[in-house]
């Protein structure tokens, strides 16, 4: 009996046992903190993937020579962020790795793709719809023109990321809802010949509605991230007005800034 403990200990923790862990003692950063960084790191790197088991605390203690209270204040900084949940009778597992996305021009479909995140998209709306104030602006239209509105709710791993919601110029070809849901929007819009050159965006947060929150799989007033951004083609024509809003928990803007001479 204990031998098959043993195994099975040793089968959870190797997940671990191939990453080494650099924890600075004399650091003022505190060691749950460091622990939980390298975690997050190893996760988002693909070292732990979705699934893997990390084995218990006691485990986890003896392996790192950490207290108890300093892991366990670790994995729940993760457990928060939900990239790692308890399960009884199986441990500690990873779930998955937050979204980080650039600040650049570039589609949720594409970076989600390029992370090795393997993106779904479900279309809820794909129709024509007059053009409001805020749309007509944005698209450089007469308010009440016939604008194509999208809805997509774009998951990850069997979990909602974001609702996205687009408006695209009266002048671009209806796209399928079968097209749209197995692949990106920009890549669409590539493949009908425009060259997307710049935007206009905008990044914000605030709480989930009730409608929201049933879509994204979150408590309703639930931490959201949104975002305004009009995309414009080689020829400065808007082409693309969305308002999208993501799950706090899964995603996160990735900014580099520069100083300035």
């Amino acid at each position: 009996m204990a031998r098959t403990s043993a195994r099975t200990r040793a089968a959870r923790g190797c997940a671990l046992d191939a990453l080494d862990f650099a924890l600075d003692r004399t650091s003022p950063v505190p060691l749950y903190h460091q622990l939980a960084q390298q975690l997050e790191k190893a996760i988002e790197r693909g070292a732990l993937a979705p699934g893997n088991l990390l084995g218990n605390e006691i485990d986890l203690s003896a392996r790192l020579g950490l207290s108890r209270p300093t892991v366990r204040q670790a994995i729940q900084s993760l457990v928060d962020k939900g990239l790692l949940v308890r399960r009884r009778g199986v441990g500690t597992q990873v779930v998955h790795s937050q979204v980080k996305r650039p600040l650049e021009l570039s589609s949720l479909y594409d970076d989600l793709e390029a992370a090795g995140q393997r993106p779904t998209t479900r279309v809820v709306r794909n129709e024509r719809v007059p053009a409001t104030a805020d749309v007509a602006a944005a698209l450089a239209v007469a308010e009440g023109s016939e604008v194509t509105l999208l809805e997509r709710l774009r998951g990850t791993h069997g979990q909602p990321v974001a609702f996205l919601s687009n408006y695209l110029s009266p002048a671009l070809p209806d796209f399928d809802t079968g097209r749209l849901e197995s692949t990106g929007l920009y890549r669409l819009l590539r493949t009908a010949g425009v060259t997307l050159h710049s935007a206009r965006q905008t990044v914000g947060a605030r709480s989930a509605t009730a409608e929201e929150a049933a879509l994204l799989a979150e408590a309703e007033g639930a931490a959201l991230l949104t975002m305004r951004r009009t995309a414009y083609d080689d020829t400065g024509r808007a082409v693309e007005y969305g308002t999208h809003v993501y799950r706090a928990s899964r995603y996160a803007f990735d900014f580099q800034l520069l100083v300035r001479p």
